[in-house]
């Protein structure tokens, strides 16, 4: 019985060229900060930056399903390991602006001032 060496040069390359294009429109769009997105908001937060964390989860989750070789296993088990990672990172988000709207809300209403 032998093994074959299969190449995986051209998947290598698909998963290169998907994560740079989503790399190339977050770059796009940071650099030109269009107005519409910019400008208007979403539970607090504008719509540029729910693009950003959008498309970061996309990137989090194709890296997770490319390189653990998720895609060849069974839809409860992907699920199993994807699903808890998203909900964890979406509530660390959400953490994260509530005590950062917090903490803005202290320095600017109060006596205290920005020292850092």
């Amino acid at each position: 019985m032998s093994h074959e060496h299969v190449s995986n040069t051209k998947r290598i390359w698909t998963v290169f060229g998907y994560l740079s294009l989503i790399t190339i429109v977050e770059v796009f769009f940071g650099i030109l900060k269009p107005e519409a997105l910019h400008m208007n908001s979403l539970l607090g937060l504008s719509l540029l930056n729910w693009l950003f964390i959008v498309l970061t989860l996309v990137k989090a989750y194709f890296i997770v399903y490319a390189f653990m070789h998720m895609e060849g296993e069974k839809a409860t088990l992907r699920n199993a390991v994807v699903l808890p990672l998203i909900f964890l990172v979406i509530y660390l988000i959400f953490i994260l602006l509530t005590e950062g709207h917090y903490i803005y809300g202290i320095f600017k209403n109060s006596t205290i001032k920005w020292n850092f």
